[in-house]
């Protein structure tokens, strides 16, 4: 049993502390916020004894009968917050982006290493069955030789508020640090040693100096064409489609999938969806892997997002910013 504490009261920290409680192999112990109202609030709600709650970032991470943490506060403290979980010896997962820019990530590397920390970054949608259903369809041969992906997420914010988390830029905003780890991740998994090219790219930046949209090809392999697209101005389809020599694949929840979910695959003779099913949501079938690995059991889903993932992500999600 893996004893958990959050940091952070905020909608991803209560997200974590619901689905939590779908599992047997972890138990949401503490909590940590500056805001002593949200703290109470929290605390209340998820039944965390008045010891558990904490106003100080050092001191959840100090306490003995706490084995990880979740971080789940804005983007521009992921990094400072790594750090003192490491140096406390607490495993760690992080919501993502797991910090803003890729000298950030082999800043947190090096911290990681040095101190021997255990470290996923949160993209629950690796976890889900559903994306072993889209690998095994690849590993059978099902869809054929890959030739191109398309890969979107997008959603409309109606007013732009400049001290949001989404559109400040201290804050770490913008639609590709916000979004963007979805479908670049997802590229990921079709390429054995990430290489994984830009072609192109484009992009908008808003008034408050971060982009509000952006689009890029990529090549995979020097052989599979990919676009993917992010916006917070439009609603975008938000799935992922796979065109393969032998089928087509359409994800229609890639991202979010619930327990019950399906994938559309066409050939040129026939249509069907393959549906897939769990009893966990999305967030708890992550927690369960994250829980395993820390627990050290073996057969665990190599699906989670580790250091070296993640690292792998930022680089490219660094250069798509950088290259608007």
């Amino acid at each position: 049993m893996i004893k958990w504490g959050v940091i952070g009261a905020g909608n991803m920290g209560k997200t974590f502390a619901h689905a939590i409680k779908e599992v047997d192999n972890a138990k949401l112990v503490a909590i940590a916020s500056l805001d002593n109202k949200r703290l109470d609030s929290f605390g209340n709600d998820f039944n965390i004894r008045k010891e558990f709650r904490f106003t100080s970032y050092e001191e959840i991470c100090k306490n003995k009968d706490i084995d990880a943490i979740y971080i789940s506060t804005l983007n521009n403290t992921h990094i400072e917050l790594i750090k003192l979980c490491a140096t406390y010896k607490k495993n760690i997962l992080c919501e993502k982006p797991f910090c803003l820019n890729f000298k950030e990530a082999l800043e947190i590397e090096n911290i990681l290493k040095k101190n021997n920390t255990k470290f996923f970054e949160a993209i629950a949608y690796v976890s889900h069955p559903q994306t072993h259903a889209i690998q095994n369809l690849i590993i059978n041969n099902e869809i054929g030789e890959i030739k191109r992906i398309e890969s979107s997420f997008g959603f409309k914010i109606k007013r732009i508020k400049p001290d949001s988390r989404l559109f400040s830029e201290k804050f770490g905003g913008g639609a590709i640090l916000d979004v963007g780890c979805y479908p670049l991740s997802f590229l990921s998994f079709f390429s054995k040693d990430n290489q994984i090219e830009f072609k192109s790219i484009n992009g908008e930046i808003c008034n408050t100096n971060v982009d509000i949209s952006a689009s890029a090809n990529l090549l995979i392999e020097n052989k599979i064409d990919c676009s993917i697209k992010v916006s917070l101005k439009e609603n975008f389809e938000n799935n992922c489609i796979i065109y393969g020599s032998k089928k087509k694949i359409i994800i229609n929840n890639p991202w979010l999938p619930n327990k019950k979910t399906f994938l559309e695959v066409f050939d040129k003779n026939s249509y069907y969806k393959r549906f897939i099913e769990t009893d966990l949501s999305v967030y708890a079938n992550q927690i369960k892997n994250v829980s395993n690995k820390f627990l050290n059991i073996s057969n665990v889903s190599s699906n989670l997002f580790d250091l070296s993932k993640a690292i792998k992500n930022m680089k490219l999600l660094d250069h798509w910013i950088k290259n608007i």
